[in-house]
This record gives C-alpha cells, structure tokens and sequence, in this order.
C-alpha cells in the first residue's frame, strides 16, 4: 500500500494577519460543512475536505499503463492567519476491477488501480516523473490554493513577496507494526521538494499528511529567509533600503517557527532527524540573528545620521 500526496505554501495574499474568524470565512469551500480551529501554539484554521473525483493512468518509472479511479482529498490550511497552505492526499490500493462512482465517492481518500499495482514503480514514477498525462496532484493542490488566494475578503497586498513552493511526498508502508519510521527529503529546486517516507502499518495518512505539511511549511519559511537574505548581501543598496526589506519578517513570520508542533507524536522522529541533518532549526535561528544584527546596524546608522543634523532634539526637515 502507497500514500501519495502534495502540499502548496505561500505568504496569504492581504495586508496584515487574518483573525481567526476571517481565517474560517475564507476557508468554507464546502458548503454546509464546518472549518476547523486551533488557536495554541498558533492560530490555525483547516477546511473541510474538496474532493476530486478522478479516472486517470497513475505514474510509471517504467511507463506502466495502470489505471486507478477514486477521489482525491484537498484541503486548505491557514497559520497565524499569515501562511495558507493547500494539501492533497490519497492512499492507491490494489483494485481488481472498474466499479460504479458511487463505490469511490463513498471512499474519499482512496484511489483503487485498475491493476496490479507495483508500489516501488508507483513511488519512483510520482516522485521523480514528469509526465503530464497521469495523476496530476499538482494541479489540483494548485486549483485550491488559488481559489483560497482569490477571496473577496483578501486585500492583495502582502508586506512581502515570496514565492510559492512545492512539496511533493509518497509513503510506503510495511508489515511490521514497530518498524522505525524514516523520511528521506531532496531539495529539487528552488521551489519544489520530494519527501519519500517508510511508515508503520499504524501510520493513518492523516497523520502523514499533517506532517508533509508541518515539513511544507516550515522549509517555506526557511526558504523566503534565505532568498530575502541572499538579496540583501548580492544588491548594492543603503543600510536603510536593508532595513526595511528584512523588517517585514520579523514583524509578520518569525512566530510561526514552531517545528513539529502539531505533529503526530510517533511521526516526531522524523522531525528530530531533520533537526540535526541538515538542521532546519539551526539555519533558521542563524538567519534570524544575521537579520536582527542588520535592522540594528541600520537603526544605529539612522541615529547617527539624525544627531549629526541635530534633529534628536528637534524636528528636521528634509
């Protein structure tokens, strides 16, 4: 049995953080259904599920032609009403034959082949393949997150620019009910990521795919501070224009660094491993002091600059 899944990351498009009752406002896709929300350690708010009904060739590293049908779970998720995430996820089990769509909308979540279904090829072909003509997560992740970004309640002007990132992920499971869980990350490029984890049979895929979220989220964060603090050190520009590039990010981002928070306890060792190699944590706070240090040096040049004109004791023109 395979899990497969992807989840899409990007800055909320509005101009300050959304309380959390703006947060459920805008995640009711479903009609009729219910928003979830958390406020400890963060403010957090989950919509209900978007299925996806879907009939499709699967991925192949072998350029198999196997087919699975079944429905496909999306939801979209909003952190400290700053970060909006969207998550899909379906389990493929090895089916026997075509059944009515009533048998698979029944089962949400799930996707039966058409087939005998080859988990190692599967894992291989979603992870690593590029052909358009198969189960496309990516598309439909994508179609929810910009539904969530296109609200009539967002204003559309972020503090700052980030891009959107990818991370797409696959779960295998074992027999042996105690097997250690494992997850090996590979940094694709700039924007996307590949997550290929080894679970227990006792790992539901709600739990997994509440921490690719978790892993989604923070190497997002991770990712616009390296980008913000690359820019900043390749561009000629003033200690000033420094200042206020950086200061968005502490001001609007550096509380949401919370690692593993809302994990499954028995997941957590995945994000322990994390922590040590390559040390997300550490990147993180290493990134953060360097910011700090220069809003610093900035505000001290500022201030010099003010009491050479003599303007800390009077107003000055410009």
């Amino acid at each position: 049995m395979i899990t497969v899944g992807e989840v899409h990351t990007n800055l909320l498009q509005h101009s300050t953080a959304l309380a959390q009752e703006q947060s459920s406002e805008v995640l009711s896709l479903v009609e009729g259904e219910a928003v979830l929300t958390s406020r400890r350690p963060s403010l957090y708010a989950v919509s209900p599920d978007v299925r996806t009904g879907v009939d499709c060739w699967l991925p192949s590293a072998r350029r198999r032609h196997l087919r699975g049908v079944g429905a496909v779970v999306t939801r979209a998720v909003i952190t400290g009403g700053r970060i909006v995430q969207a998550s899909s996820v379906i389990q493929v089990v090895a089916g026997e034959r075509r059944r009515p769509w009533s048998h698979y909308l029944a089962n949400p979540g799930v996707l039966e082949t058409v087939g005998k279904l080859d988990s190692a090829d599967l894992t291989a072909g979603f992870l690593h393949g590029n052909d358009a003509d198969v189960l496309n997560l990516e598309a439909i992740t994508g179609r929810v997150l910009d539904g969530v970004q296109m609200s009539d309640l967002l204003d559309r002007r972020p503090p700052l620019r980030a891009a959107r990132t990818r991370l797409r992920w696959a779960a295998q499971t074992g027999q042996q009910p105690d097997r250690e869980v494992s997850a090996v990350v590979t940094v694709d490029s700039p924007t996307v990521r590949t997550v290929e984890l080894v679970l227990a049979p006792q790992d539901v895929p709600a739990a997994v795919a509440g921490l690719c979220e978790d892993l989604a989220l923070h190497d997002w964060l991770l990712t616009m501070l390296s980008s913000l603090v690359e820019a900043a050190v390749t561009r000629s520009a003033s200690g000033q224009e420094h200042v206020e590039r950086l200061r968005p990010v502490l001001e609007h981002l550096l509380h949401l660094w919370l690692p593993g928070a809302r994990v499954n306890p028995r997941l957590r060792p995945i994000w322990d491993r994390l922590e040590q190699v390559p040390g997300f944590s550490r990147q993180w706070n290493s990134s953060v002091n360097w910011i700090r240090d220069q809003i610093s040096v900035g505000n001290m040049a500022l201030l010099r600059d003010l009491a050479g004109r003599g303007c800390l004791d009077q107003p000055c023109g410009r």
